[in-house]
Formats: structure tokens, C-alpha cells, sequence
């Protein structure tokens, strides 16, 4: 009798522990392909996040000149869309970390089938940029080389996150 009841037990914790298994699955699923609840952005972040830049020229600019030496060690000011849907726009980079991903609590929301809704961080570590990908599925890359671990980004060095590709300028 005892046995028996143990055993109805045991089967209704493992049916019940499945059930929660499943639950969990369905809810990271849904979050992940809707992303999180939307939030009304202030009126200062919806502004600039609204009206991109105008598209920069098709032509390349003429080389720049060697900066002084003072210049060369200032960190870059500026993250620049070069491909993508937002393509021209330019967001300042502040001395805070930067989050990109289709969440739109990220700083730079990227919507596309290619970015996860937490896909990396830009952050200034030592008076330099560092990328770091948030175990992303599609992966980070930088310079056409995917990345693993938190990397130093250069001036000018193409950035791609899913079908976006930004750089940082002074």
C-alpha cells in the first residue's frame, strides 16, 4: 500500500516537473522570436532612434591626414551605421556601456531574423572600446572575424551584428 502510494506520487512530481520543463521552453521561445515587453521610450531616445541621419555619401572621402599623437589615444566619440535598415545613422558614445539587440532595451535596437534580443555590448574598458558578444546565436564580428571574447575595437574597424555592420569614429 505504502509502495503504491509512493510511486503515484513519484509519477505525479516527474508529470508535474515535465510540465514546468516545457513551460519554460515555450516562454524563452516566445521571448526570444517577440522579444520583451514594449516600453515607451523618452521623447530625447525616440527622436534621434526615429529619424535616422541622412545617408552618407556613396564615394569615398579622400584619405585622411595622420592625426596629432593626442588625438591618436582619444577613444572614439561616435558609432556610425554603415549597412543595414538604419544605414547613416550616428549615435554618441558616452563613457556607459552600449547594449545591441532586437530588445528594446537595448540602446541600439536592430531589428532583424539575424540579431538575438541580447547580442553584445560595447563598453570602454582602459580608454578603449571593447566588443563582447552576449552568447549570441549568429555570432559577432568584427573585421569579418567572429569574436568570443571581449575585443578591443579600432577606429574605422567594421563591426557587423547580424545584417548591421557600424563602426566607431572620433
Amino acid at each position: 500500500m505504502t509502495s503504491e502510494i509512493t510511486l503515484f506520487v513519484l509519477r505525479f512530481g516527474f508529470l508535474a516537473l515535465l510540465w514546468a520543463f516545457v513551460f519554460a521552453i515555450v516562454v524563452a521561445l516566445r521571448s526570444d522570436l517577440l522579444g520583451g515587453r514594449a516600453r515607451k521610450l523618452p521623447e530625447k531616445a525616440s527622436a534621434a532612434s526615429a529619424a535616422p541621419a541622412p545617408a552618407a555619401p556613396a564615394a569615398r572621402p579622400a584619405p585622411r591626414q595622420a592625426a596629432p599623437p593626442a588625438a591618436a589615444d582619444a577613444p572614439p566619440t561616435r558609432l556610425v551605421i554603415t549597412k543595414g535598415a538604419k544605414a547613416g545613422l550616428e549615435m554618441p558614445l558616452g563613457d556607459g556601456p552600449l547594449t545591441v539587440g532586437r530588445s528594446q532595451e537595448s540602446n541600439l535596437v536592430i531589428r532583424d531574423d539575424y540579431t538575438s534580443t541580447h547580442h553584445a555590448r560595447l563598453m570602454l574598458w582602459n580608454g578603449r572600446w571593447v566588443v563582447q558578444d552576449l552568447d549570441s546565436t549568429n555570432g559577432t564580428f568584427l573585421a569579418g572575424e567572429r569574436i568570443s571574447v571581449p575585443t578591443p575595437v579600432p577606429t574605422d574597424t567594421t563591426v557587423t551584428i547580424g545584417q548591421t555592420s557600424f563602426e566607431l569614429r572620433r
